[in-house]
């Protein structure tokens, strides 16, 4: 059975002008658009997981921050409690020697004004 404008059986020249190249050429076209675009989303891909490494790293180095600083609030707070457990008459003199200090100082920029 022959169909009009396919090419089969005919000439060579009906084949090209059957319009199948233009489909294939389409084709081609369309797939070169699409190999451009899953290069482009491979690259994308590769750079959002070098960039969650980064952050991973990042976060890795916060956490480590963060406990020592947690390490060194905590022994800070323990010499609070020291402080707090000594003579209360020592530490109100401390406090009123540090706010006399404080009075002076700002006496004095005062002054200079």
């Amino acid at each position: 059975m022959r169909r009009a404008g396919l090419g089969e059986g005919g000439p060579p020249d009906n084949y090209v002008a059957s319009g199948y190249s233009v489909y294939e050429e389409e084709n081609e076209h369309l797939q070169e658009g699409l190999r451009a675009k899953v290069h482009a989303l491979k690259h994308l891909s590769i750079d959002i997981g070098n960039e969650v490494k980064y952050q991973n790293k990042m976060l890795g180095e916060m956490d480590s921050d963060f406990d020592s600083t947690g390490g060194l609030l905590g022994a800070t707070i323990g010499r609070l409690k020291l402080l707090s457990r000594g003579s209360q008459t020592k530490v109100y003199c401390y406090m009123l020697l540090f706010a006399l200090f404080v009075f002076i100082v700002l006496y004095w920029v005062i002054k200079l004004r």
